[in-house]
């Protein structure tokens, strides 16, 4: 009875890694696909001042919403990471919305780099464009990782969050490029 119950803990746990392996591999697959020279998309809008915004590549190419006539739009890009935002203004507070992209930063497992998507001052998605690749373990970490400091960002609302334990190098990776988004932000 005993050798029945380990038996079915270990499939249970067994079953649980793979499932989370899926999700953290679906997850990395589908923030990496992005093409070079990206064109976005752009929105308009009438006299309410709300604004569009669009995506952008990571050649530099960016592309901008325009907007009504209480609000602006704007992008700006440099080589190797591109922002493109669009900042609402109304007659008591600005608010930046926009995609930016934080620096690619190297670690000793491989480079790491997130992208934020800020809507009206509040960061709503932060999104991992490369992570530590150096290997199969170091993917299996990154997978790991990725999603708890996903969340902690989101509900930080800012880089002040805690290393994963286990994912030192990504974690740190993590924050310093989730800063630089920040910065360009402007938040």
């Amino acid at each position: 009875m005993r050798a029945r119950a380990i038996a079915g803990g270990i499939v249970t746990s067994a079953a649980v890694l793979v499932v989370g392996w899926q999700i953290g591999a679906g997850q990395v697959a589908a923030t990496r696909v992005t093409t070079p020279s990206a064109s976005g998309t752009s929105g308009s809008t009438g006299s309410s001042g709300s604004s569009g915004s669009g995506s952008s590549g990571s050649t530099g190419s960016g592309s901008s919403g325009s907007s009504g006539s209480s609000g602006s739009s704007g992008s700006s890009s440099s080589s190797g990471s591109s922002s493109s935002g669009s900042s609402s203004s109304g007659s008591s507070a600005s608010t930046v919305s926009g995609t930016f992209q934080g620096t690619t930063v190297e670690t000793q497992f491989g480079p790491v780099q997130v992208e934020i998507t800020v809507k009206s001052g509040t960061i709503t998605d932060v999104t991992a464009l490369q992570l530590t690749n150096d290997g199969g373990r170091s993917v299996e970490i990154s997978n790991y990782a990725a999603p708890i400091l996903r969340t902690e960002a989101l509900s930080a609302q800012s880089a002040s969050i805690q290393s994963v334990s286990g994912a030192t190098y990504t974690s740190e990776g993590y924050t310093t490029s989730l800063q630089a988004a920040i910065d360009k932000a402007g938040l």
